[in-house]
């Protein structure tokens, strides 16, 4: 009874732990797929060389004309009350080693309240690159419009999304070019995200659980079946969102710019999305101030889970959420037969073991190793946690940008 009882008790976590042998494997052919963006010193190599083979090939048509090419990239935001932040967004764009003629910025404005308008506007006479504002009419509202409204007015034919809250490398943009010379069939590319902030427990528990998000994304798109990536640092092909309908099935779902449209992109054209490994690519956020913030935030993105049409993101958050109550459970039944204590700390050194092997090299690409150590506070806070924020997003509702959202 008592074998049987602790083997119940290993199993969820053993499974987890094949799951993570099976993540570090793509994660380590995500990172070895990536050769790292150009320095500095050789962007003019990147500039003339590269980039002329890419407005060379089909995916960048040369404009009416012939006298002139289209940017490489249009680069989409959504803005809503953001005129603090986005001074030092623009100050980043206007440092990229890719050369100012190959992209555009785009800002839409969604009926900001602050001088969001009028800072972009001015901004457009002062920065080195082309930038421009798309109001949305009165009867759009949300990020959806917004990046509708932006790639309506974009001239490139790939659309490369962050938000305005966001800082992002001078090797940003020329990182994705250099994929895309390696990888010119591409569809969709998700990049790496790390989340700031001061240096205190919840931040390092929230950069920590981040970054197994965007580790377990990576790894998932690489080995070809995605689950997840962030909307703050991702690019497609217009013809691709095009083919698949762009967001027209779920414009009623206020969440997942993002994530349908890899499930989408992904199905239409298998082998087509990838995920850039490269470090240079990194874009940082600032990570929620506080713990209510925090719930509000992960509320809105599990408000989106009930319409994946993907199965492999619902397999994936039900055998995390498992093997994460597993171990909630083990505590309780070792509590009340003491017999089972071995098996219960087996449970937690396989699953704590399992995710410490998966995320140290993911920790390690983004410099934040030291951050191994909240493995062990983040697991005993973590069932909780998820099984609360899963059912508030099954239920819906929260508040965002200080409107209520279904």
């Amino acid at each position: 009874m008592t074998v049987a009882a602790g083997m119940a008790l290993l199993a969820l976590p053993l499974l987890y732990a094949g799951l993570m042998v099976w993540l570090r494997d793509g994660w380590y052919r995500a990172t070895r797929q990536t050769q790292p963006a150009c320095s500095d010193a050789q962007a003019s190599t990147l500039d003339s060389k590269t980039i002329s083979n890419l407005v060379k090939s089909k995916s960048f048509p040369s404009a009416a004309g012939g006298a002139d090419t289209l940017p490489l990239f249009s680069v989409l935001i959504a803005a809503r009350n953001e005129a603090a932040n986005l001074p030092q967004l623009f100050l980043d764009l206007a440092a990229q080693t890719l050369h100012s003629s190959q992209f555009e910025v785009l800002i839409a404005d969604d009926h900001s309240t602050d001088a969001t308008a009028a800072l972009v506007a001015a901004a457009a006479q002062a920065m080195g690159f082309r930038l421009r504002l798309i109001p949305l009419a009165s009867s759009q509202t949300g990020k959806k419009a917004a990046l509708l409204a932006a790639l309506q007015a974009a001239r490139a034919p790939w659309l490369v999304c962050t938000d305005a809250d966001c800082r992002v490398g001078p090797g940003w943009l020329a990182a994705y070019a250099a994929l895309l010379e390696r990888t010119p069939q591409a569809n969709f590319i998700s990049g790496p995200v790390l989340l700031t902030g001061p240096p205190n427990l919840l931040q390092l528990l929230m950069g920590l659980e981040f970054a197994g998000l965007v580790g377990v994304g990576g790894a998932c798109i690489t080995r070809q079946q995605p689950t997840m990536c962030n909307g703050a640092n991702l690019a497609y092909r217009r013809e691709a969102f095009e083919a698949v309908g762009g967001f027209v099935d779920n414009l009623h779902v206020a969440s997942g710019d993002d994530e349908f449209l890899l499930h989408k992109i992904h199905a239409a054209f298998p082998e087509s999305v990838h995920f850039l490994a490269d470090a240079a690519a990194i874009v940082r956020t600032a990570a929620p101030e506080t713990l209510p913030s925090l719930l509000r935030q992960r509320v809105r993105w599990a408000s989106k889970w009930r319409h994946y049409q993907s199965a492999a993101p619902r397999r994936l958050a039900l055998l995390v959420l498992g093997a994460n109550v597993a171990l909630t459970a083990g505590l309780g039944a070792g509590l009340l037969w003491p017999v089972l204590w071995p098996w219960v700390l087996a449970a937690w050194g396989i699953k704590l073991g399992a995710d410490a092997w998966f995320l140290s090299p993911v920790l390690a690409f983004f410099g934040q190793r030291k951050w191994l150590w909240g493995l062990l506070p983040l697991q005993v806070l973590y069932a909780p946690y998820a099984l609360a924020v899963g059912a508030a997003g099954w239920r819906g509702g929260y508040q965002w940008k200080g409107r209520a959202v279904r």
